[in-house]
Protein backbone atom coordinates (compact mmCIF):
# COMPACT_ATOMS: atom_id res chain seq x y z
CA UNK A 1 0.00 0.00 0.00
CA UNK A 2 1.39 3.39 -0.95
CA UNK A 3 0.41 6.98 -0.35
CA UNK A 4 0.58 9.87 -2.76
CA UNK A 5 -1.04 13.27 -3.13
CA UNK A 6 -2.78 14.58 -6.23
CA UNK A 7 -3.83 18.17 -6.89
CA UNK A 8 -7.43 18.42 -8.13
CA UNK A 9 -8.83 21.89 -8.97
CA UNK A 10 -6.63 23.64 -6.43
CA UNK A 11 -7.26 21.05 -3.70
CA UNK A 12 -4.80 18.40 -2.57
CA UNK A 13 -6.33 14.92 -2.43
CA UNK A 14 -4.57 12.17 -0.56
CA UNK A 15 -4.53 8.88 -2.49
CA UNK A 16 -3.69 5.44 -1.17
CA UNK A 17 -2.72 2.55 -3.40
CA UNK A 18 -3.98 -0.91 -2.45
CA UNK A 19 -3.05 -4.38 -3.67
CA UNK A 20 -5.41 -7.34 -3.23
CA UNK A 21 -4.89 -11.04 -3.94
CA UNK A 22 -8.18 -12.39 -5.34
CA UNK A 23 -9.47 -15.81 -4.34
CA UNK A 24 -11.30 -18.30 -6.56
CA UNK A 25 -10.79 -16.49 -9.87
CA UNK A 26 -8.25 -16.42 -12.71
CA UNK A 27 -6.99 -12.95 -11.81
CA UNK A 28 -3.89 -13.06 -9.58
CA UNK A 29 -3.76 -9.45 -8.35
CA UNK A 30 -5.88 -6.29 -8.25
CA UNK A 31 -4.32 -2.87 -7.61
CA UNK A 32 -6.25 0.37 -7.24
CA UNK A 33 -6.15 3.83 -5.67
CA UNK A 34 -8.73 5.32 -3.31
CA UNK A 35 -8.76 9.02 -2.39
CA UNK A 36 -9.98 10.52 0.88
CA UNK A 37 -13.49 10.92 -0.60
CA UNK A 38 -13.70 7.19 -1.37
CA UNK A 39 -13.26 7.63 -5.14
CA UNK A 40 -11.58 4.65 -6.80
CA UNK A 41 -9.13 5.04 -9.70
CA UNK A 42 -6.24 3.33 -11.51
CA UNK A 43 -7.82 -0.14 -11.23
CA UNK A 44 -5.60 -2.84 -12.71
CA UNK A 45 -6.17 -6.59 -12.79
CA UNK A 46 -3.25 -8.95 -13.32
CA UNK A 47 -4.49 -12.07 -15.09
CA UNK A 48 -8.10 -12.95 -15.73
CA UNK A 49 -10.09 -12.38 -18.91
CA UNK A 50 -8.32 -9.33 -20.34
CA UNK A 51 -11.29 -7.76 -22.11
CA UNK A 52 -13.64 -8.25 -19.16
CA UNK A 53 -11.22 -6.92 -16.56
CA UNK A 54 -10.42 -3.89 -18.74
CA UNK A 55 -14.16 -3.25 -19.06
CA UNK A 56 -14.75 -3.52 -15.32
CA UNK A 57 -11.80 -1.19 -14.68
CA UNK A 58 -13.03 1.41 -17.18
CA UNK A 59 -16.60 1.38 -15.85
CA UNK A 60 -15.54 1.44 -12.19
CA UNK A 61 -12.91 4.17 -12.52
CA UNK A 62 -13.97 7.43 -10.83
CA UNK A 63 -16.83 5.90 -8.82
CA UNK A 64 -17.29 5.81 -5.07
CA UNK A 65 -16.08 2.61 -3.40
CA UNK A 66 -19.39 2.03 -1.58
CA UNK A 67 -21.32 2.34 -4.85
CA UNK A 68 -18.96 -0.16 -6.47
CA UNK A 69 -19.36 -2.64 -3.62
CA UNK A 70 -23.16 -2.49 -4.05
CA UNK A 71 -22.92 -2.89 -7.84
CA UNK A 72 -20.28 -5.65 -8.01
CA UNK A 73 -20.71 -7.81 -4.92
CA UNK A 74 -22.29 -11.18 -5.64
CA UNK A 75 -21.54 -11.32 -9.38
CA UNK A 76 -20.58 -14.88 -10.31
CA UNK A 77 -18.38 -16.23 -13.10
CA UNK A 78 -19.90 -19.40 -14.54
CA UNK A 79 -20.10 -22.10 -11.87
CA UNK A 80 -17.80 -20.19 -9.48
CA UNK A 81 -19.19 -18.57 -6.35
CA UNK A 82 -17.27 -15.38 -7.18
CA UNK A 83 -15.89 -13.37 -10.12
CA UNK A 84 -13.28 -10.70 -10.80
CA UNK A 85 -15.87 -7.91 -10.25
CA UNK A 86 -16.96 -9.60 -6.99
CA UNK A 87 -13.32 -9.84 -5.92
CA UNK A 88 -12.89 -6.11 -6.57
CA UNK A 89 -15.89 -5.54 -4.28
CA UNK A 90 -14.27 -7.74 -1.62
CA UNK A 91 -11.03 -5.76 -1.94
CA UNK A 92 -12.90 -2.46 -1.57
CA UNK A 93 -14.66 -3.74 1.56
CA UNK A 94 -11.22 -4.04 3.19
CA UNK A 95 -10.42 -0.36 2.55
Amino acid sequence: MGNHTKRIRGERKSMKTYTYSPKGVCSMKITFDVDDNGIVSNIKFTGGCNGNTQGVSALANGRNKDELITLLEGIRCGHRATSCPDQLAQALKEV
